[in-house]
């Protein structure tokens, strides 16, 4: 079983930046491909980016492309999401999810059986 723990999240104007973290428990990190996605109020939850297990291969949303960045330090468990240029479109909460069926970049949320709690992050314009 594989627990996740996002932080990270806050008030921002539009324009700025934020970084979200997400930390596993467990000695196997390095095994599971690491996914963010975001449901904002009144919508249904949207895929935003994924690295591979070793962080050789990333794919995002298109909405945020550019402006987001994901990685990861298997050295410490941990799976980053660098947001820049935030707009208010990007209010929602962020969730961290991982799956262990090899390096695919899925970004069919149903493809990930393990996900964090969410972490609010709302942009102000």
């Amino acid at each position: 079983q594989v627990q996740l723990v996002e932080s990270g999240g806050g008030l921002v104007q539009a324009g700025g930046s934020l970084r979200l973290s997400c930390t596993t428990s467990g000695r196997t990190f390095s095994t599971y491909t690491m996914g963010w996605f975001r449901q904002a109020p009144g919508k249904e939850r949207e895929f935003v980016a994924v690295i591979s297990r070793r962080g050789d291969s990333t794919d995002y949303a298109d909405s945020v492309k550019g402006r987001f960045t994901i990685s990861r330090d298997n050295a410490k468990n941990t799976v980053f999401l660098q947001m820049n240029s935030l707009e208010s479109e990007d209010t929602a909460v962020y969730y961290c999810a991982a799956h262990g069926y090899g390096s695919w970049l899925y970004a069919n949320e149903r493809m990930y059986p393990y996900w964090g709690q969410g972490t609010q992050v709302t942009v102000s314009s």
